[in-house]
């Protein structure tokens, strides 16, 4: 058994106030300290779209953690797809 099977991805669609919060930010320091690899960035509408691969208990976290996000923001629905891992190493800012 690899390292990998117990391995999930999560992408995830954040809506609300969530630009111009430290939303981005604060997942990629959320993400790093539960050691979720992936990234996250802003779109031109508003949302705000992640990606997590790691352990399944960490990534639901990560998930979880998006409902509330950083302490400025204010969440109003987050939509996830948990897919097969695509290799993500490391968790970014993407712009």
């Amino acid at each position: 058994m690899s390292s990998t099977d117990d391995r999930v991805r999560a992408h995830v669609f954040v809506s609300g106030t969530v630009q111009g919060v430290y939303y981005r930010a604060s997942t990629r320091d959320a993400a790093r300290e539960r050691g979720v690899d992936g990234w996250v960035r802003n779109l031109d509408d508003g949302r705000v779209e992640a990606v997590f691969e790691g352990p399944r208990p960490a990534v639901e976290e990560m998930v979880e953690w998006c409902h509330t996000g950083s302490s400025a923001a204010e969440v109003e629905d987050v939509d996830v797809t948990y897919d097969d891992p695509e290799g993500e190493a490391g968790f970014e800012i993407r712009w």
